[in-house]
């Protein structure tokens, strides 16, 4: 792709030769001939400059000198790296196919330029969007909407009926869609009766969901993962989830069922919350916090950590007590 054509869809300004090609990205120390680099501080850039790359993102800092290759200008140098990836990726995407020991049913319908691998199986009344690939061994199950350019990497299973949107992409061995954790107990012989699980799952637009995590459909209603939402691997969420927009969920995370995550969250890692709880707008819970059952954590930008988790400043002075006590004992 020439720089002139990748710093126009960026948004970025070039200096030097538009006309060089770039065919890849990589760090200043692994570069090759072309490939992209970025920097976001001036320190950096001469030893970008110096590198085998073909061309460069760089910050303001970098305007109005005469370099020895192309350097494109952005307010937010890593960030328009991430979104050039995209679009060099996206330009030497795989070969567009369904393999030959692929299973496909005849009323599956395929958009153009659709990739499915080695002994994938897309099952009855399955749709899948234009330049999205399904990867060897995926198993795709009735009525399942897969949207345009979404990306399933080997080995994911995702459940009939499910709904994924646009530019999804989702690491190998995730499971979506399977059935949520749900018994009624009988109280006469103490036996457990499994509740129906027949609600769906949604999953919005540009959301990333990481290698084994696995997320429930809802039980009689519908596990929703909002728009743009990042979900680190070996995350599990519990039926009837009701995820926001834009939120990060670290790995190992664990949520019950019928939990609301509301726009802008973050969870570290190992984050444990109960049932029927709720993170408002823009709360961010610490590695290892954990939210009991029907319990809601609000403060937009406020930091929670701990067991039961409760805003940091409170939870570090708690511990200062309790060290307190224990060195007078």
């Amino acid at each position: 792709m020439k720089v002139s054509v990748l710093a126009e869809s960026v948004g970025a300004q070039v200096f030097g030769n538009g006309n060089i090609e770039v065919s890849g990205i990589s760090s200043i120390r692994s570069a090759a001939a072309g490939d992209l680099v970025f920097v976001e501080d001036e320190k950096h850039l001469r030893l970008a400059l110096e590198s085998e790359a073909s061309a460069v993102i760089a910050g303001s800092f970098a305007t109005k000198k005469t370099y020895p290759k192309p350097v494109l200008i952005s307010k937010q140098p890593r960030l328009t790296f991430a979104h050039a990836a995209r679009l060099i990726r996206r330009k030497h995407a795989w070969q567009s196919g369904i393999h030959s020991t692929a299973v496909v049913h005849s009323s599956a319908r395929l958009a153009e330029n659709v990739r499915v691998g080695a002994r994938a199986v897309v099952g009855e009344d399955v749709e899948i969007g234009a330049g999205s690939s399904i990867g060897a061994g995926c198993v795709i199950g009735e009525g399942v909407r897969v949207g345009c350019d979404c990306v399933l990497y080997p080995n994911v299973t995702i459940y009939p009926g499910a709904r994924l949107g646009d530019r999804v992409i989702v690491h190998a061995g995730a499971v979506l869609g399977s059935d949520g954790f749900g018994y009624v107990r009988d109280d006469a012989t103490g036996g457990y009766e499994k509740f129906p699980q027949i609600g769906k799952l949604e999953i919005e637009d540009d959301v990333e969901i990481g290698a084994n995590s696995t997320i429930d459909r809802g039980a009689l209603d519908t596990t929703r993962i909002g728009r743009g939402t990042k979900i680190d691997n070996l995350v599990h969420i519990g039926h009837n989830c009701q995820i926001g927009e834009d939120v990060v969920i670290a790995a190992q995370t664990g949520l019950s069922g019928s939990i609301t995550i509301e726009d802008d969250v973050v969870l570290g890692g190992q984050v444990g919350i109960g049932e029927h709880a709720r993170i408002e707008e823009g709360v961010m819970l610490g590695g290892q916090g954990g939210v009991l059952p029907n319990k809601v954590l609000r403060g937009k930008g406020v930091a929670f950590w701990g067991t039961p988790a409760r805003p940091v400043r409170e939870y570090l002075k708690q511990l200062g007590v309790l060290e307190r006590l224990a060195k007078k004992k």
